[in-house]
Order: C-alpha cells, then sequence, then structure tokens
C-alpha cells in the first residue's frame, strides 16, 4: 500500500499543499482529482521524490520511500519526456535495458507493449512523427516497460479518443489486477467514475474527500429520488417538503428526506401503478462540485515556483 500522511509544502509564502492524506492500495485503481492548480502534479512529484515535503511521510508497505523503492515505480509526467528523434521500439528497449532487463528480454516487453497499446505500426517511427494520442500511448509504455510494482500517472487519458481510452483503462486495470497499486490524475471524470476503484478529491491543497466510489456516493447522497409512474406526476409541486428536480407527464425526479420520499411513494400508489422508484446518488461530477464549491483559484505565481523547483 502507498500511503501518505500529513504531507505538506509550500512555495515561498504559499502553502500548495496542506496535511495531504490518503492511501492507494494494492490492486486498487486510484483516481485523483482536482481543478488547475489544485496539488495534484505536486503531490505526485512529491511521491516520486522530483519534490520534498516541508512535513509528513510517503510510504510504502510501511516502509519509507528511498530511492531503491522509488526505481521500481512507473510515473507519467503529464509534460511528455521521451527522446523526440529515437524510433519508439529503440527507445522503450533502452528504457528496460535501464532497469536491469537484457537485451533480449528488454526488446520482448517494449514489443509485447506496442502491441498492446495498438502502436504495432508505429514500432520503428520516431518519437516526434507520432499523433499527439500516439505520443500518449508511447508515454503509457514507457511506465510500464520496468513492470512497476506501483504506477504514478498524471493525466495518462489526456488527448486519447474513445478507442484508445478504452486500450489504456485495460491495461491499467490488468495492472492493478496483478496487485500493482495505480494512482492517475485525470480532468475526465467520467473516465474515472468508468475506472476507478477508489477516489481522491484535492482542492486549494487539501483533500477534501477520500474513499471507495460507493463510499463516497453514499456519504454525498442528497436524498434525491426517481418515480416513474402510469398516470400524471403534477400532484407532487403541492406535497411538503418536497423539492421537485425535475417533472414530465408519468415521471419525475424530487428531493426529500426518507419519510417523505416513502408518504409520496405511498400517495403515488393510492393513484395507480407505480413503475419504478429510485434512489439516486450523486455522479462524480456532482460529488466534485460539492466538495470544491470554496476552492481557492489557482495562483500563477505559485505554479511557476512549483516548475521551477521541480527542475
Amino acid at each position: 500500500m502507498l500511503e501518505l500522511q500529513g504531507v505538506s509544502r509550500s512555495f515561498g509564502d504559499r502553502r500548495v499543499l496542506d496535511d495531504v492524506s490518503f492511501t492507494v492500495g494494492r490492486g486498487r485503481l486510484t483516481g485523483f482529482v482536482g481543478g488547475n492548480g489544485a496539488g495534484k502534479t505536486t503531490t505526485m512529484r512529491i511521491i516520486l521524490g522530483v519534490l520534498s515535503a516541508h512535513a509528513g511521510s510517503v510510504t510504502l508497505d510501511g516502509r519509507p520511500l528511498d530511492g531503491a523503492s522509488r526505481a521500481r515505480f512507473g510515473y507519467m509526467p503529464e509534460e511528455r519526456g521521451l527522446y523526440p528523434k529515437m524510433k519508439l521500439a529503440e527507445q522503450l528497449t533502452y528504457l528496460a535495458r535501464l532497469h536491469g532487463f537484457d537485451k533480449g528480454a528488454a526488446s520482448t516487453r517494449a514489443h509485447d507493449l506496442i502491441d498492446r497499446l495498438g502502436l504495432t505500426e508505429r514500432a520503428d517511427d520516431p518519437v516526434e512523427n507520432l499523433s499527439l494520442g500516439n505520443q500518449q500511448r508511447a508515454q503509457i509504455a514507457a511506465a510500464l516497460v520496468h513492470d512497476p510494482e506501483v504506477l504514478v500517472l498524471d493525466e495518462p487519458f489526456s488527448g486519447l479518443d474513445p478507442m484508445a481510452v478504452e486500450v489504456v483503462q485495460g491495461v491499467l486495470a490488468e495492472r492493478a489486477a496483478r496487485g500493482v497499486p495505480v494512482l492517475f490524475s485525470s480532468h475526465q471524470l467520467d473516465v474515472v467514475e468508468r475506472l476507478c476503484d477508489d477516489l481522491v478529491i484535492i482542492a486549494g491543497g487539501r483533500i477534501r474527500a477520500a474513499g471507495s466510489r460507493e463510499e463516497l456516493r453514499r456519504a454525498h447522497a442528497n436524498e434525491r429520488h426517481e418515480i416513474v409512474v402510469a398516470g400524471d406526476m403534477g400532484w407532487l409541486r403541492d406535497e411538503p417538503g418536497v423539492r421537485v428536480d425535475e417533472l414530465a407527464a408519468g415521471s419525475a425526479v424530487f428531493e426529500a428526506d426518507a419519510a417523505t420520499a416513502q408518504r409520496v411513494l405511498t400517495a403515488a400508489l393510492a393513484r395507480g401503478p407505480v413503475e419504478s422508484f429510485t434512489p439516486l446518488r450523486p455522479s462524480l461530477a456532482e460529488i466534485f462540485r460539492e466538495v470544491i464549491t470554496d476552492e481557492v483559484p489557482a495562483d500563477d505565481a505559485g505554479r511557476t515556483q512549483e516548475l521551477e523547483a521541480a527542475r
């Protein structure tokens, strides 16, 4: 398990991370979401040792991280970092050899990943000749080629078309199934909601919510219900304690506490058949909006300081 406890970091007088704590379980896909400047990339750089924390700790299975343990990590930065003029297969083979694989094993690993990520026809192309989407796939292959024990990926789905997103999702799910902790950030909340087991939401440098998808949905449920009937639902507007969000001829979405919702169901049944009555759990996008309502806008000067410190 990858664990952060009380991690804080400042740039000058601006605190960009404030008591950040969360875990990434083995075999779990953990989505890390937040607005621009929220602290995602800074957190990932501290995990990788690119930046140091001013307070707190990062451990793997209870042990502090050092250079040897971080060498077993796979990291994909948001900024592309491959050698542009080097051929794709040659470059991945080279990266695998840097991690101790012999030439044959390194080449096999490189070509297996190229095939799995749908880049077979581009294996002998220089990286700079690849499309932006294929460069993103190549960057993901580079993070995976040495068979890492932990994966930390910053915006891995950026620039990918829907088919490529599905391929990358499959690759990451396969790694998690082997027991690898996978932490990935993304602005594509629909992808995060579909893929992740656990979710961490950060805003203004502080963790605002963390847990499994279902735990967060239960915690942030706002007692909304959908009812579908054979008749008309116009009478619902006059029910006390009910806030109607959507109303159609034979259906309604409304917010009410449990007792009031039960009263609505009883009243609907008295009027005729009820086809369905369903509690609605919030989407990830709705939870995200709820927990970051007080986020402080990103400070461009602070972001510049962070980038300079990481160089």
